[in-house]
């Protein structure tokens, strides 16, 4: 949306002459006074007024003096990377004068289209457009990439005026590359364009492509807090910068998931949803799970709906903190301790689902074994000591809850169980 202001009835004709150029929403504001029914109402202080339309808009433009815009959006401007772009336009439409985001807004380039449509002079005073020279942050803007650090493209924005800067990226440069660039890998200062945390230059600004898409899957009720934690923690162990990420996709089954939903939402991530039978017609090799079959009808979400619009799967399934971690279907066995040892697991563990980690990892702070005793087929569930019915000359004990810290056991049974080990047990 493009915010029109006006504040006199010629300012007024020169706005309709600037919103017939548009095709995109163009709305036009002046002052009630003035009696122009097509232009919505001003208030005082400007100001105020200004401050939602500072934030809403993709471009303001003042039909008047520059003073008038620059007091009025002041106690708004933020920062070079989020603010809109603030063009100012005389009355009789004879200059065009981009006040604030230049080149990542695109005030410069609606300046020079506008002055092209009112016959008027595009006034643009930064120093690499008047000297012909490459515009970092512009560039950016055009190709939509993210600028990893606005000090570095001070400095190269700078640099570049006096000297050429390299520029270099895993994939081929687009051609030509613009004025005050070469390619290059090795120098002082210079421009990454990549996914990843990569700094082949001494200073190295990164240019990061949206370029990624994030296949999600999550137990139901899963927070925000915990999704932000495994995405970050996936990015962070792959080296990728979470400003690459473009979109997000997950099944048609989270459509009403308010934690995935929500993190999307504040991470500016589009979140789409493809149907179980979309996601089993994504070719490729995938991760699968038995469980997550059962539950959604395709064997891995996650990693099928990263490549359901198409491209490479550069990190495969990751849980993370209250994911689902399946282990092989085979029966473990439980070794005793002495009374009130604890015991410890030898061999693979049944069919598991327990929050945090891989058999192969020391498990603390976990509930309590919960799963089935083979030989009597008795439950084992809750937490504190399990007492065994197979055990002391084979004098049946009732079955209590399962292992805990100084718990009691006694003989040794196969167990196929549901949850982790205790405080202290041992999964091998």
């Amino acid at each position: 949306m493009i915010a029109l202001l006006a504040f006199s009835r010629q300012g007024c004709r020169t706005a309709r002459k600037i919103q017939a150029d548009f095709a995109e929403e163009v709305r036009l504001y002046a002052p009630e006074k003035l009696g122009q029914p097509e232009f919505s109402p001003t208030a005082s202080p400007l100001s105020d007024f200004v401050g939602p339309l500072f934030r809403q808009a993709g471009a303001l433009i003042f039909v008047g003096s520059v003073g008038i815009a620059v007091r009025a959006i002041a106690p708004h401007v933020r920062d070079k990377r989020t603010d809109p772009a603030v063009l100012a336009v005389d009355e009789l439409g004879r200059f065009v004068i981009p006040l604030l985001s230049g080149h990542i807004g695109g005030a410069n380039a609606l300046a020079n289209r506008l002055a092209a449509a009112l016959g008027a002079t595009s006034v643009v005073t930064t120093a690499t457009d008047i000297n012909g020279r490459f515009s970092v942050d512009a560039w950016a803007a055009v190709h939509g990439y993210v600028l990893s650090d606005m000090g570095l493209a001070k400095e190269v924005s700078a640099a570049v005026l006096e000297r050429t800067i390299p520029i270099s990226s895993a994939r081929p440069l687009p051609e030509p590359l613009p004025p005050g660039l070469v390619a290059g890998e090795t120098g002082e200062l210079g421009i990454r364009l990549s996914c990843r945390e990569e700094k082949p230059y001494k200073n190295t600004l990164l240019l990061i492509p949206k370029a990624l898409t994030l296949g999600i899957g999550c137990r139901r009720g899963t927070s925000k807090e915990a999704i932000a934690q495994a995405v970050e923690a996936v990015f962070q162990e792959a080296g990728l910068r979470r400003e690459a990420a473009a979109e997000a996709v997950t099944i048609d089954l989270k459509k009403d998931e308010e934690g995935l939903i929500a993190y999307c939402r504040e991470a500016g991530l589009p979140l789409s949803f493809a149907s179980a039978e979309e996601l089993r017609q994504v070719p490729g090799d995938f991760t699968p799970s038995e469980f997550v079959r059962r539950v959604t009808g395709v064997d891995n979400v996650c990693e099928r709906a990263a490549l359901l619009k198409g491209g490479t799967l550069i990190v495969k399934k990751r849980p993370g903190p209250g994911s689902r971690w399946r282990w092989p279907n085979e029966i473990g066995r439980y070794h005793h301790g002495k009374s009130n040892r604890r015991g410890h697991w030898s061999g693979k563990l049944g069919e598991y689902d327990v929050p945090g980690g891989p058999c192969s990892e020391k498990l603390s702070g976990f509930g309590g074994i919960y799963g089935l005793c083979k030989p009597c087929k008795g439950p084992l569930s809750g937490q504190g000591d399990h007492h065994h019915p197979h055990d002391r000359g084979g004098k049946a004990l009732p079955h209590g809850p399962g292992l805990s810290p100084g718990g009691k056991t006694g003989g040794h049974g196969l167990l196929r169980g549901q949850r982790g080990l205790r405080h202290g047990g041992a999964a091998v």
